[in-house]
């Protein structure tokens, strides 16, 4: 497999880099991550086009691919940038692909660095499982009425927009009756409960009670398989980013042991650790190919994405976690400390194990998908 870069995909690479270095200093990731400068962050990335590049053209974007997602992607990882890029420009416009005037409006302000948003899509008592679905959308005179709850939606804490499914027929379980709808933060009815997980991503908990003023999206019970097919594009951003992140720990890790003095000798001559840092080089490598492959495998038939994007996840959570651990273990206790980027990058692959549903359920996925 060929994981070369075409030029100017390198030259978006490189812009994600320069901007990660600028921006989040690993000296000063403390302190920035406390700073409130995100909203000028939010404008800088649209100046640069990364907010409208996945965003079909149809829709105002500039239709990046896949490939084009996953060099951004991994300048997240590489950098820990928390912006809400993947949630926002990646999950929420393949939700909102064609859904009219409503969609489109939201689309140009997110390309415009003018709003973020966010997708609720799973529930408590739920599991993983974005089919399971007991929000309710009913239709009176003054149009849809929402309520019910959404668990986990990340990056929400700081959306402008959320996107929910709902069930507009039928029972919890049953793969037909859902639907999408848009609905501002500000809706009547609408709590937003915020909070903060430990890689410093801003998410949130909705709870709706009789919602009104929520823009159905496209079908109102044919939903799912839109879902599912931009679940697995967030999803495919997460592995590149994962992949990117445990690459930086691996080489700051590199740079430890060849620094790093005990016995009057570097702690990298230990044949022991030598041995150590092949299996995380080793990881990292795997991981990029599973990353890649889920990427490529974006646009083929059901079945075939599932399964691709169900083993990506799986193999590149189990790597990712290896490396961290790893990282951490071979900067000695101080590893753990948040004056070290190896704990930030360690945090980051705990979470982003945990997005859209852990190693476990991805298992089960591409299980069911054969």
């Amino acid at each position: 497999m060929d994981f070369t870069y075409s030029d100017e995909q390198q030259m978006l690479r490189d812009s994600v880099d320069r901007f990660g270095a600028e921006r989040w200093n690993p000296a000063k990731r403390v302190r920035l991550l406390e700073s409130g400068d995100a909203a000028q962050r939010w404008r800088e990335m649209a100046e640069l086009g990364w907010l409208m590049l996945p965003i079909a053209e149809a829709d105002g974007g500039l239709g990046g691919g896949a490939i084009e997602v996953m060099a951004v992607a991994e300048g997240f990882g590489r950098h820990l940038i928390v912006d809400p890029w993947v949630t926002s420009c990646v999950l929420v416009p393949a939700l909102l692909a064609g859904g009219g005037d409503a969609a489109g409006a939201v689309l140009a302000a997110i390309a415009g660095g003018e709003a973020k948003a966010a997708a609720g899509l799973i529930e408590p008592h739920m599991g993983y499982d974005i089919a399971e679905v007991a929000l309710r959308a009913e239709q009176g005179p003054d149009g849809w009425r929402l309520t019910g709850e959404k668990l986990h939606v990340e990056d929400g804490a700081d959306a402008d927009w959320f996107v929910v499914s709902a069930r507009t027929a039928g029972t919890p379980g049953e793969r037909d009756g859902i639907g999408l709808f848009l609905l501002p933060r500000d809706a009547v009815g609408l709590t937003v409960e915020r909070f903060r997980a430990v890689d410093h991503h801003r998410h949130a908990r909705l709870r709706l009670h009789d919602v009104t003023g929520a823009t159905a999206i496209g079908p109102v019970d044919a939903a799912l398989p839109v879902i599912e097919a931009a679940v697995d594009r967030a999803i495919a951003a997460h592995l590149a980013e994962a992949v990117g992140s445990m690459e930086t720990a691996t080489a700051a890790t590199l740079d430890h042991l060849r620094t790093r003095q005990q016995f009057g000798v570097t702690i990298g001559t230990f044949q022991v650790l030598q041995h150590r840092m092949v299996d995380m080089t080793i990881a990292c490598e795997e991981a990029r190919a599973m990353a890649a492959y889920a990427t490529l495998h974006l646009d083929a038939a059901p079945a075939e994405r599932i399964r691709a994007v169900a083993a990506g996840k799986t193999r590149v959570g189990d790597c990712g976690l290896h490396v961290g651990q790893e990282a951490i273990q071979l900067h000695g206790g101080v590893g753990f400390s948040d004056e070290l980027i190896v704990s930030h990058h360690f945090k980051r692959q705990l979470m982003l194990d945990q997005a859209h549903g852990p190693r476990h359920h991805h298992r089960n996925r591409f299980a069911a998908a054969a």
